[in-house]
C-alpha cells in the first residue's frame, strides 16, 4: 500500500477543503400572511402555498 513521502501541511490541507461550506437557507415571506418561510415550503403560519392552502393550519391552545 502507498504512503505518502511527505506530511501534507495544515495550510494545503485547508485549501482543499475551502469549498465545504454550509449553505445558507433560503428564506422569503409568505405571500399570504408575510411570515418568514423556507423556500419552496408551505407556510408553517397560515398553511399556504403559491396562494393555495396546502395544509389546515395547527389551532394554538
Amino acid at each position: 500500500m502507498a504512503h505518502p513521502k511527505r506530511k501534507i501541511s495544515k495550510t494545503r490541507r485547508d485549501k482543499r477543503r475551502t469549498h465545504y461550506k454550509a449553505a445558507i437557507p433560503n428564506v422569503v415571506n409568505c405571500s399570504n400572511c408575510g411570515a418568514p418561510t423556507l423556500y419552496h415550503r408551505v407556510c408553517s403560519e397560515c398553511g399556504y402555498y403559491k396562494g393555495q392552502l396546502a395544509i389546515e393550519p395547527k389551532v394554538k391552545g
